[in-house]
């Protein structure tokens, strides 16, 4: 069983920046595919992106790419996302999850672990 945490998020206005981290615990970390979604309210939980056990790959959604990078230490057990040049749109409720195996890695289905979640949200 593995446990994530996530932490990091907070108001910020638009154009800034935050970095959300995502802490495992309870499984051999390295061995999963992480993967950072988000919700808006009243909206379905939205894949912005995930990466490689190894981190040698990641993948992001359209909506996100060249403002976002995810990053992975397995010696710290952790996951990451920088956020730049933030937009009102970007305001959700943050989720890391993990996958021992994924497809495409983009639909929540395919994740066996979720954290509980972190608030990001971006003024105009």
């Amino acid at each position: 069983q593995v446990q994530l945490v996530e932490s990091g998020g907070g108001l910020v206005q638009a154009g800034g920046s935050l970095r959300l981290s995502c802490a495992a615990s309870g499984g051999t970390f390295s061995r999963y595919v992480m993967g950072w979604f988000r919700q808006a309210p009243g909206k379905e939980r939205e894949f912005v992106g995930a990466i490689s056990w190894s981190g040698a790959s990641t993948y992001y959604a359209d909506s996100v790419k060249g403002r976002f990078t995810i990053s992975r230490d397995n010696a710290k057990n952790t996951v990451y996302l920088q956020m730049n040049r933030l937009k009102p749109d970007d305001t959700a409720v943050y989720y890391c999850a993990a996958a021992g195996r994924i497809a495409t890695g983009r639909f929540p289905y395919e994740y066996d672990y979720w954290g509980q979640g972190t608030q990001v949200t971006v003024s105009s």
